[in-house]
């Protein structure tokens, strides 16, 4: 009777290593997998060609704007009597210009093209209106 007690704890040790093994494997190949895409060198930040120019129209004289690319906040003020015009190096392979009214709160999302452009926003008739152009 004492060997079939000492064989059922030995079979027990047994399937616990191969659970063990089998969850080490696992754990290591999502390591490998999550880790396999990272750059060899990280303190190379990448840089890309042309400039996106924003030129605010006149007509928004009084109004309070912020404008955004991606999440980076470029612009929040009252605009004055004169056009406001500011130029940004383009920061990332994809980019949105978001305009904000931020007395209405509302939200004016626009994909810019890849390589820069000149980007026009006006406003007509209570709408919020961007126009894009690109770089010569």
């Amino acid at each position: 009777m004492n060997n079939k007690s000492i064989n059922s704890n030995k079979q027990f040790m047994i399937g616990n290593g191969i659970l063990a093994f089998g969850v080490f494997f696992i754990v290591c190949l999502f390591l490998y997998l999550g880790f396999r895409n990272q750059s060899k060198s990280n303190d190379k930040e990448k840089t890309f060609a042309g400039i996106y120019t924003v030129e605010i129209a006149d007509s928004f004289t009084g109004d309070s704007l912020s404008v955004y690319i991606n999440d980076s906040l470029l612009f929040n003020s009252n605009i004055g009597d004169a056009a406001v015009k500011f130029q940004v190096k383009r920061f990332a392979e994809e980019s949105t210009l978001m305009v904000v009214d931020n007395h209405t709160d509302e939200i004016i999302p626009f994909n810019l093209n890849p390589e820069g452009s000149q980007i026009a926003v006006e406003k007509k008739n209570g709408k919020i209106f961007i126009q894009e152009t690109a770089n010569d």
